[in-house]
């Protein structure tokens, strides 16, 4: 990791050092921590009877003395990748712990929120944390625990988004739902980390998700610390992928983002569907609802609608005419959509996906600025400039 490459990132030398520590002493590292929070136990002040007692840590968690911080994620709350780094941010007692997360998977959701609509939000239990399920997008729940509207503090020092199942490199990021969600907090200048484990169908575990958990505690602790001195990004997110083997990791690893893409393949489903099931209906919502909100829609005599429902990956598309009788002159068709990897002809050794390739652990900072080439920007006005000549 060379002092250039930290300049090219926008990060700070001291975030650069946390790093090369974690990569060269992070059995030591963990070890110290552990030894420096003993005399804590002994604190007439705190007087916590068991380290691992929920309670205890609940107790310490209303410690206005203690930064908070916000965890969400685009698996769904009751995923393993948060409740694993839940139960270890709570048991370290280091910070006030708060969650607020999807109710449901929402890891491919991008950075859409909800409009027009109201969303549910329930108060739920995650190993002692306060924390929420929202039946909205990882966007949502950011914007919405930010607003001061749900949590009595009035900012988070980090926002962390994860531990999502399955790596978001390259172009993933734009589509990624547990980037959106570090993403939206750095739009309302809150430093954010969002975290990946490069899951693998036929290889990885549930056990995959705690080690990783404890790979990224000392940076995660580092984020913390050097926020509240100031030495934190400022202009970027940092986006944390975890290789499939957490524990066997190469060390953590300065990463660009890549072209990494998947091929996104449509394939036709058969349209002998029993539709009455209620198979379709999104955010397990009733079929009464769905009926009285296409009464509610319903238009003038004659008028066509279209009924929109998904589920995972499934759409439907049923055209409606009066008090919700099927039109038979339209068709019908059923589409499935399927991810599909493609070979990577990028060769650098930088690259976010070639470093978990490589069992490397991905550091990559996002940017909110989109910057454009210089050639592609001189191309674009070379364009401009010749297209507006003809018109003219």
């Amino acid at each position: 990791m060379t002092t250039s490459a930290v300049k090219n990132n926008f990060l700070p030398p001291g975030l650069v050092s946390n790093l090369q520590e974690v990569l060269l002493n992070r059995k030591g590292a963990q070890n110290d921590k552990d030894q420096q929070s003993k005399p804590k136990d002994d604190d007439p002040s705190t007087q916590p009877s068991s380290s691992d007692s929920v309670p205890d840590v609940a107790a310490d968690d209303a410690d206005s003395t203690k930064p908070v911080v916000l965890v969400t994620n685009a698996d769904g709350i009751e995923s393993p990748g948060i409740t694993c780094l839940v139960d270890a941010l709570v048991r370290q007692g280091l910070c006030n712990v708060n969650v607020c997360a999807p109710q449901s998977d929402k890891s491919v959701a991008g950075h859409s929120f909800t409009l027009k609509e109201t969303i549910a939000v329930t108060p739920t239990d995650i190993h002692g944390a306060t924390a929420y399920e929202v039946s909205g997008t990882p966007v949502d729940c950011v914007s919405l625990a930010l607003s001061g509207a749900l949590f009595s503090w009035s900012k988070p020092v980090l926002v962390i988004s994860g531990i999502n199942r399955g790596s978001s490199c390259g172009h993933q990021m734009f589509y990624s739902g547990v980037v959106a969600g570090a993403r939206e907090a750095l739009f309302n200048s809150v430093p954010s980390i969002s975290i990946s484990l490069d899951w693998k169908n036929d290889e990885s575990q549930e056990s995959d998700f705690k080690d990783a958990v404890s790979v990224c505690l000392p940076l995660i602790n580092a984020a913390i610390r050097d926020i509240e001195k100031g030495a934190f990004p400022k202009s970027c997110l940092l986006h944390i992928g975890v290789p499939k083997s957490p524990l066997t990791n190469k060390g953590f690893k300065l990463t660009k983002q890549s072209l990494w893409s998947s091929k996104l393949c449509w394939q036709a489903k058969s349209s002998t569907r029993n539709l009455a099931a209620g198979r379709f209906l999104p955010n397990q919502q009733s079929l009464g609802m769905q009926l009285a909100q296409l009464g509610r829609d319903a238009s003038a005599a004659g008028a066509a609608r279209k009924l929109v429902t998904q589920r995972k990956n499934i759409e439907v598309v049923e055209s409606v005419g009066i008090a919700g009788k099927s039109d038979p002159d339209r068709k019908v068709k059923y589409f499935r959509l399927e991810l599909l990897d493609k070979k990577q002809e990028e060769e650098d050794e930088d690259l976010d996906f070639r470093a978990l390739e490589n069992g490397f652990v991905a550091v990559t900072p996002v940017s909110l600025a989109m910057h454009v080439e210089a050639d592609v920007n001189a191309a674009a006005s070379k364009w401009i400039s010749s297209a507006l000549e003809v018109e003219q």
